[in-house]
């Protein structure tokens, strides 16, 4: 049985969600639908409950899956859609995008929002998104990474409910939760019940990394949470309800379709790149480790095959380094850090990737650049980092265990916090 995956990867566990749970000013209602489980998959056209799996236990089952039990929810009602290319619902063969499965079911699909990225998911990344029209369905598509990151009054005028089902991978500067801070505020606003599909978080097994401060907050992180975060989408939802992140403190009607069969330690390969520079297993598990880098003015493998999984730059000592490689436009990135420039740096492209976080990266090319003061781009770095302490840390020649000695009461109380919204173990 086969899936169109992405390039050098694996699939373990993809089949998709599962349980609801409802949640409007704190109040919950969880409904245990395993039962209904196959029915939902033979409904999808899938006469065995997985895709590709090595693992015994049972498949992950992803919330686009569970359509039984959100149909009932959207029956008569006018919808828009939050969705990229990674809204799917999987099939037998392969798998079809969320909205041409939800018009095929007469779902009544009034517009499309895209996050960064775009619809289709090919944009660069920080590339502004414009408006247009989906040229599969006709749909009118609203960008949500451009001039306005939230839908306007006009724009839901005629929508009374929203669905929101987005692959996210679990880190802070990875922007979809953004715009799902921003969906949930504009929902509030209008009194439009919204609707999670969640899917799994393919570095939900850990927390890491420097809590932001408040002051550093941007649509790189808005939130005071750690670089990873431990989370799924549907989590994080409730998360910034029970927080009460929202502006004016608003809370979301929010309903929940939870994943069956998934916990925080499983291990699994997505199906389809989240954004074109993840292209497979190896990249999302050094994304939270290499994505510092993006703050910096080293190159972390956008223009080649291998995004986040190597780095370099022109600054970068050749006598210590034995790899280079020379970033060139591609897909995903029109214009690369050092564009047609040879970098020297590290290929981590066949090393076995841990899943954790990791500042060994970011401090072993800090101390070996030819100018110091090439490295790191300060406004930008800190943005990512979510503080401006950890550039001078790395700078003042810290270790890697000091510097995480000195983020350990934050993650501390923030595991507490996390603890309350967490729907799976």
């Amino acid at each position: 049985m086969l899936l169109k995956v992405f390039k050098n990867t694996v699939l373990f566990s993809i089949i998709i969600g599962i349980s609801v749970v409802t949640f409007s000013c704190g109040n919950s209602v969880k409904r245990d639908v395993e039962s209904s489980a196959l029915k939902d998959l033979a409904d999808n056209g899938i006469s065995t409950p997985y895709m590709v799996s090595n693992e015994t236990a049972k498949p992950i089952i992803v919330g686009a899956n569970r359509t039984s039990t959100y149909l009932p929810l959207l029956k008569g009602k006018r919808v828009a859609v939050v969705a990229n290319q990674t809204s799917v619902v999987f099939k037998s063969e392969g798998y079809t995008h969320i909205v041409d499965s939800l018009l095929s079911l007469d779902v009544d699909i009034k517009k499309v929002f895209s996050p960064e990225h775009g619809f289709r998911g090919t944009a660069d990344a920080g590339e502004l998104v414009k408006d247009g029209k989906d040229t599969r369905t006709g749909l009118a598509i609203y960008s949500l990474h451009g001039k306005h990151k939230k839908p306007t009054k006009i724009q839901l005028e005629d929508v009374d409910i929203m669905i929101f089902d987005i692959q996210d991978v679990g880190v802070r500067f990875y922007t979809y939760i953004s715009t799902l801070h921003y969906i949930m505020e504009a929902c509030a606003e209008q009194n439009i019940p919204l609707l999670i599909l969640d899917r799994p978080n393919p570095n939900g097994n850990y927390i890491d990394g420097p809590v932001l401060e408040k002051k550093h907050s941007s649509f790189l992180g808005m939130h005071p949470i750690p670089l990873v975060h431990g989370m799924t989408i549907g989590e994080y939802a409730k998360m910034i309800n029970g927080e009460a992140w929202l502006t004016n403190e608003v809370t979301c009607d929010i309903t929940i379709i939870e994943m069956l069969n998934y916990d925080h330690n499983r291990t699994y390969s997505l199906a389809l790149r989240p954004s074109p520079n993840l292209p497979n297993d190896q990249s999302i598990e050094l994304y939270p480790s290499l994505g510092l880098f993006e703050g910096t003015n080293i190159n972390a493998g956008r223009g080649t095959e291998f995004q986040f999984q190597r780095y370099g730059a022109p600054f970068l000592d050749k006598n210590h380094y034995t790899f280079k490689y020379t970033p060139v436009p591609n897909f995903g990135s029109k214009h690369p850090k050092h564009e047609n420039e040879i970098c020297y740096g590290v290929d981590l492209s066949k090393v076995k990737a841990e899943r954790h976080f990791t500042l060994k990266y970011i401090m072993d090319a800090y101390h070996n650049a030819t100018d110091k003061t090439k490295v790191f781009n300060t406004a930008n770095f800190t943005t990512h980092a979510g503080t401006a302490i950890l550039q001078k840390q790395i700078e003042a020649g810290l270790t890697e265990a000091e510097i995480k000695g000195t983020w350990k009461d934050d993650l501390d109380a923030y595991k507490k916090v996390r603890r309350q919204y967490l729907l799976y173990k």
